[in-house]
């Protein structure tokens, strides 16, 4: 199993979140990334919403420095 994660710092927001989540499965991470972007960023826990950051998750492990911005 390949650990995955996913990076605030390759995406622009207005507070300039600085978080990255990794977790060993797709539906640990999924959830974690959920509860950040309702809870962090505001976000409504919609269908699209889970579609949309699983989209955005990477193998591996976040890197240490700030990843380019897509």
């Amino acid at each position: 199993m390949t650990r995955k994660y996913i990076d605030c710092r390759e995406y622009p927001s207005a507070m300039n979140c600085t978080v990255a989540l990794a977790a060993d499965s797709e539906g640990e991470l999924l959830e974690a990334a959920v509860q950040h972007a309702t809870t962090v960023h505001k976000h409504a826990d919609t269908p699209e919403l889970r579609t949309q950051l699983k989209s955005l998750f990477h193998d591996g492990t976040p890197p240490v420095e700030i990843p380019s911005r897509t």
